[in-house]
């Protein structure tokens, strides 16, 4: 990603059996399903119920709109191949992670050798959002200011009330789930990218790690592209919450970028505050109220969600993505996957096939 604010969207899928709606170990299978005349790639994750796929460099939200319409149509095809099908949603309701098969790659194999059930057991799915800014400094800049706003991202994109059979009281279980992986979380501030340059290679001087992709915090600064990577969203279960949630992150680094030419700047708040407001968001979702630090004032999401419209606002027609940022709203007005997941649940007295069928009807819808 050579130019700023490009974007790039990459989601990870659950592969389920039509018939008993449970997650499938068969992408070595999609993987071989595949053919060059395929216009997308296929990457395997650590369980082999999981398929990811990418889209290309953005230039625009309109195109990123475009990629993950045609990424979902097309894995969906290949997955019709081998007698599957593609679900995006952070959790599946019901398959338990014991039954899972784990991926052959040698850095999934060694993660599960140092991580054991901890690794195994991280049966999630993620949506993750990469921004192109060439600058270093300047991407350290935002990414000091933009893990204000991680919270609300989260709360937006919702998707995973159920794990392991149970309702879990989560709007995100996902994000309770992965946070016993080591590296994970908020991370803490950098003064320069050469401070967090110097950590990284602390790091892998020590034996923590062997290379920068083994840090998965909430945000990194990617550690092969020129990019910000946004890591801690659920997988939103409809195209338009994608591209809105997208359309969201582009905003919010523009906005950090004019206040820096401006030289003003977000107050940078401690991670423990940003913390705060990361676990309402992963218990209540768009339902919950999150704190304004500022006021010291518990604030109900919607009125969040309004003001953070109106703090991006300057930036929507430049960057040609006001109608997909103001989605945001409808978001935080009808509920994310996790709340629509919960009504199918509470309909059909408890039916997790059902909730199940809800998540592959929605996956496609505006795809096909």
């Amino acid at each position: 990603m050579s130019r700023d604010l490009t974007l790039g969207v990459e989601e990870e899928f659950q592969i389920i059996d039509p018939e008993t709606r449970e997650l499938k170990n068969v992408i070595s299978e999609m993987i071989e399903a595949h053919t060059h005349l395929d216009e997308i790639t296929l990457q395997p994750e650590l369980h082999q119920s999981v398929v990811e796929v990418a889209t290309g460099i953005c230039e625009d939200i309109h195109a990123v709109r475009r990629d993950v319409i045609k990424n979902r149509k097309m894995a969906a095809k290949i997955a019709d191949r081998v007698g599957v099908k593609i679900a995006a949603a952070s959790t599946h309701p019901f398959s338990l992670w014991e039954n899972q098969e784990i991926s052959d790659k040698e850095r999934y194999i060694q993660s599960v050798d140092e991580m054991q059930d901890a690794a195994r057991g991280n049966l999630i799915f993620g949506m993750h959002v990469h921004v192109g800014i060439e600058d270093k400094d300047l991407a350290i800049d935002v990414y000091n200011q933009a893990r204000y706003f991680l919270p609300h991202l989260l709360a937006l994109s919702a998707s995973s009330p159920f794990f392991n059979g149970r309702r879990t009281g989560m709007a995100s279980s996902r994000t309770l789930i992965f946070k016993r992986l080591p590296r994970t979380g908020i991370p803490e501030r950098f003064y320069s990218y050469a401070e967090f340059e110097s950590f990284i290679n602390t790091l892998v001087e020590t034996g923590c790690i062997d290379n920068g992709r083994r840090v998965w915090w909430d945000l990194r600064p990617h550690p092969t592209y020129s990019t910000l990577e946004f890591r801690i969203c659920d997988l939103p279960t409809l195209v338009e919450d994608v591209v809105a949630i997208a359309a969201l992150v582009q905003a919010i680094c523009a906005k950090m970028i004019r206040l820096r030419k401006a030289n003003l700047s977000f107050n940078p708040y401690r991670v423990g505050m940003l913390e705060e407001n990361k676990w309402r968001a992963a218990r209540y979702g768009v339902k919950g109220k999150l704190i304004d630090w500022g006021k010291k004032q518990e604030i109900p999401f919607m009125e969040i969600a309004e003001q953070l419209v109106e703090f991006v606002d300057e930036v929507l027609d430049e960057l040609g993505s006001r109608a997909e940022v103001e989605h945001i709203l409808n978001i935080a007005r009808n509920g994310t996957s996790a709340d629509r997941q919960l009504e199918v649940f509470e309909r059909t007295g408890g039916d997790l096939k059902a909730v199940v069928d809800s998540i592959l009807e929605e996956t496609m819808r505006g795809v096909i």
